[in-house]
């Protein structure tokens, strides 16, 4: 607010554009340009900019027909990107942003993104939201949780093909910097929950502090800790003096407003109803962490740390084929606000094995009644699994996606599991 006050008095039009929840005070004269709550920051930039491209165009401008042009493929293809990488609903303005922006990929001339597509070696491949949520918009945030978001925003506008490919390279580097220093924040904060003098099964809070997490990498050592305890998760690192946190929720759960209650302790917050962010002062962290995890007791239910696995139908593996995949297929893009069908089915474990370079997920083989095999991979989130030889031969229920692994022309159904129990 005062760095608005103190450009207005220098005579700078300032224009603002957000998607969060709104603060307790907003600028004077502040207006919603546009009413669809939905829309990530890169949707409203994008309904923002072409507003003001209607209002103002003309055809006798050498740049129209380049700008109509953008606007159906570069800008729509950024917006998407955004769109995903934010995990807004994929419903409405947001939807549609979204499906047209990944068809407009293959139009896309933005050298920088292109870059990006071929250092990912995803040249060639179809874009889906699994692609930019994995693969591509990584790599544009790496850069800016590492060192700053300038060389992300240059690889975006450059025109030169010889910087956005040296761009792009760095970007990729720094993402496999990025990568690194997360597996190994994410294993020092399980190892902290994981210790018995944490009592992680009396709290329904996770609050976790370290000085050697980097600043830019927090919100993911949030995310990862929050789905796998399957509570709130708070992580904290010091910076300058403040401390600066990231907070992740678990579903019915508003963790901005919970921070927002403890106001008292904190320079700032703001956020969405599952992710927040925040700034405080070192000496009042003790005193925070209390409140916070006094609070938390008080308005989380035992009930509502149960994980939940919604099913949307009981299947037998023999229904499962090619045509039912591609089918689904046809109701992308999938996301938040739009899942993949999701399935359940009742099977006998054959094999289990690891695979990838390192090992790092696991294949198991299945049946049914019926003697139909099939295979369900999965990560090391169930690391445990594959060194359980007494599964084989135990009957299972087994909640998964299909998927169709689709390499050097062959199209294969395989099964992604997401949840697992024994009978």
């Amino acid at each position: 607010m005062e760095k608005i006050e103190y450009a207005k008095k220098l005579g700078i039009p300032v224009i603002i554009t957000d998607h969060h929840l709104k603060p307790e005070k907003l600028p004077d004269q502040a207006e919603a340009i546009f009413h669809i709550p939905e829309l990530s920051g890169s949707g409203v930039s994008y309904f923002f900019s072409k507003a003001i491209f209607e209002h103002f165009r003309s055809k006798n401008n050498p740049n129209y027909k380049l700008l109509i042009t953008n606007f159906q493929t570069d800008y729509l293809s950024l917006a998407s990107i955004g769109s995903v990488a934010d995990l807004v609903p994929l419903l409405g303005a947001t939807r549609s942003i979204v499906t047209y922006g990944l068809e407009a990929f293959d139009k896309c001339s933005r050298i920088g993104l292109n870059h990006i597509i071929t250092e990912a070696g995803i040249r060639g491949r179809k874009i889906t939201p699994y692609e930019i949520g994995f693969i591509i918009a990584p790599r544009i945030n790496a850069v800016g949780r590492l060192e700053h978001a300038l060389d992300a925003l240059r690889l975006l506008c450059t025109t030169s093909d010889r910087r956005a490919r040296d761009l792009a390279g760095h970007i990729g580097i720094k993402n496999r910097e990025r990568q690194d220093l997360v597996i190994k924040a994410v294993d020092e904060a399980r190892n902290m929950v994981n210790n018995p003098e944490f009592a992680i099964g009396k709290k329904k809070l996770i609050i976790l502090e370290s000085k050697g997490w980097h600043e830019g990498i927090i919100g993911l050592i949030a995310s990862k800790i929050c789905e796998e305890f399957y509570r709130p998760t708070i992580i904290l690192t010091h910076s300058d003096g403040f401390m600066k946190g990231s907070a992740r929720s678990i579903p019915g759960f508003h963790i901005t407003n919970f921070l927002r209650s403890l106001k008292k302790y904190l320079i700032d917050v703001g956020g969405h109803t599952g992710a927040a962010g925040f700034t405080l002062e070192k000496n009042k962290y003790n005193n925070f962490s209390a409140a916070a995890l006094k609070l938390s007791n008080k308005m989380i239910k035992d009930k509502d740390l149960e994980r939940k696995i919604e099913v949307d139908v009981k299947i037998p593996l023999s229904k499962l084929n090619l045509s039912l995949a591609k089918k689904i297929e046809t109701l992308q893009p999938f996301g938040i606000g739009n899942a993949k069908p999701t399935f359940y089915s009742q099977v006998k474990i054959l094999e289990l094995r690891s695979f990838g370079k390192k090992n790092e997920h696991l294949k198991m083989i299945v049946r049914d009644p019926k003697q139909k095999l099939f295979s369900f991979e999965f990560n090391k989130f169930y690391e445990d699994t594959v060194q359980n030889s007494s599964l084989k031969g135990r009957i299972i229920d087994v909640v998964y996606q299909l998927d169709i692994n689709r390499w050097n022309g062959n199209e294969n159904l395989r099964g992604k599991l997401q949840w697992y129990s024994q009978l």
